[in-house]
């Protein structure tokens, strides 16, 4: 790690742009103690001939989200609010309503890991219509609150703890609840409790006049070349709605791994960081899953958590291995697939600045095939009807089967191609396997398959993703989409 300097940054971004272009792009590497090193290629604004800087502007899009939870976690440690208590306890603008009656409450711990059944899409038929995340006005028109959004009201689509969906409505509730025990807008609330102790000046949850002039221009890449997109403005702007800048961000990941203190101030007490990045929900044991609003995983044994952002024409991502106090940051502002390959090529970043070893597929691992026919079958998405992740990913459903003498999974995915078939490499657990997604810039990913309590296969983890299926006519209660 000490000899990680400006050239090896510089040589390991250049080797992530010569795969995947970018128009702009920005990697940050932070470590305790140090000054942040940053590498910037590419544009802002094609138009304005302006290049990317550590002070550019840019939509950090869900990396928001981390945010929202610090400020509710500061709020815990004054006693103010219990994650443990049902979010009504604190609403006051709406409430959460449950579909059926006979539902448990939906906890703030419920928000905090996406699993207080609250649906990704209010209104389905944008799902197909939009390629926002959530609903959004046009810039220039004044959205409406949450309260009138949701009508004094926001149904339930599961229940609590059943079901993981990753949902930009939940943590916009999260900062309803901020703002209600607070009296302080969301965008008031992180100004003055997180941005000011921190020094991030340049960040904003509104796009203040302020930061106009530096505010890059997110483009899609096409055909004839890179295309402006025309921004908008979300309704949930606790979930998505962060601007901020490379340096302001570098100043918010120092503050993660250095156990919440900041140049001016402290954000959050060690112990509160660490209980956020401790494990909260994970469908199986051997899935890192979720802490509070980060996703947990480990390169060669570290600990990491992490946040990517996406907005139309924007992609963020932040990982940090908080053992090693490190951390690193990348943004762009127009790259095909990046939302894929911005965590993948990350990773790899974070995992030569902590000495990790060999982060591909493990070759020293028996295969097993004895134990294969159990594994094969048809297997169940366990989701909302309107999580678009998991619809769009796993499809009708998933199966493993048996090919060329090869064991392998494959979903029924309407999106293309359809039917691509993986390779399943086991893991010293035999119920363990790895999917080799590097084509994609992701790097390995694990499969875990668990029992129910007979022992038989009941389901299929993706680890990253935290999407589960469970298999048909597997024993016990089948997890029914709602």
């Amino acid at each position: 790690m000490g000899g990680f300097d400006q050239s090896s940054l510089d040589d390991a971004v250049a080797k992530v742009l010569n795969r995947w272009p970018a128009v702009g792009l920005v990697v940050g590497v932070v470590r305790r103690g140090t000054s942040p090193l940053f590498s910037l290629h590419g544009s802002a604004n094609i138009a304005k001939q302006a290049p990317v800087t550590p002070d550019t502007v840019f939509r950090v899009g869900s990396i928001t989200k981390t945010f929202t939870a610090v400020a509710l976690m500061q709020l815990w440690e004054q006693g103010l609010v219990d994650l443990d208590r049902p979010v009504n306890d604190y609403l006051r603008a709406y409430q959460l309503v449950p579909a059926d009656r006979s539902w448990r409450p939906a906890t703030l711990r419920d928000l905090l890991t996406h699993t207080a059944g609250v649906p990704e899409w209010l209104h389905p038929t944008r799902m197909v219509r939009s390629r926002w995340f959530g609903e959004t006005v046009p810039l220039g028109q004044q959205p409406p609150t949450l309260s009138e959004f949701y009508r004094g009201e926001l149904r339930l689509a599961a229940e609590p703890g059943s079901v993981w969906a990753y949902t930009d409505h939940g943590f916009a509730t999260i900062g309803q609840v901020v703002e209600d025990v607070t009296g302080m807008p969301p965008h008031q609330y992180l100004s003055e409790h997180v941005f000011e102790p921190l020094a991030m000046s340049d960040s904003d949850l509104l796009r203040a006049d302020r930061l106009q002039p530096r505010l890059a221009t997110g483009y899609t890449l096409t055909r004839s070349g890179p295309k402006p997109l025309t921004d908008r403005q979300g309704i949930t702007a606790a979930a998505g709605a962060l601007y901020s800048t490379p340096r302001d961000l570098a100043r918010y990941v120092t503050a993660l791994v250095a156990g919440g203190a900041g140049d001016q101030g402290v954000v959050l007490q060690p112990e509160t960081l660490s209980l956020m990045f401790a494990p909260h929900y994970q469908p199986d044991p051997r899935i890192p899953g979720m802490g509070l609003a980060f996703w947990r995983g480990q390169l060669d044994g570290h600990p990491v958590v992490e946040h990517q952002g996406v907005v139309p024409g924007f992609n963020s991502q932040i990982i940090i291995a908080p053992e090693d106090h490190v951390g690193v940051l990348a943004i762009t502002n127009g790259s095909r697939a990046a939302g894929s390959w911005l965590l993948g090529q990350m990773q790899q970043v974070l995992a030569t600045l902590i000495d990790a070893g060999d982060v591909g597929i493990p070759t020293d691992a028996p295969q097993r095939p004895a134990r294969w026919a159990e594994l094969c079958g048809w297997y169940h998405p366990c989701a909302q009807r309107t999580d678009v992740m998991a619809w769009s990913l796993m499809g009708g459903g998933v199966q493993v089967r048996l090919s060329r003498g090869r064991l392998v999974l494959r979903t029924l995915s309407p999106l293309p191609p359809p039917w691509r078939s993986l390779e399943l490499h086991p893991d010293q657990d035999p119920d363990v396997f790895h999917v080799d997604l590097t084509s994609y810039g992701i790097g390995p990913a694990r499969v875990v398959f668990s029992r129910d309590p007979s022992g038989s296969i009941a389901a299929v983890h993706f680890d990253g993703l935290l999407l589960s299926a469970q298999k048909r006519h597997a024993r016990g209660r089948t997890m029914v989409t709602r």
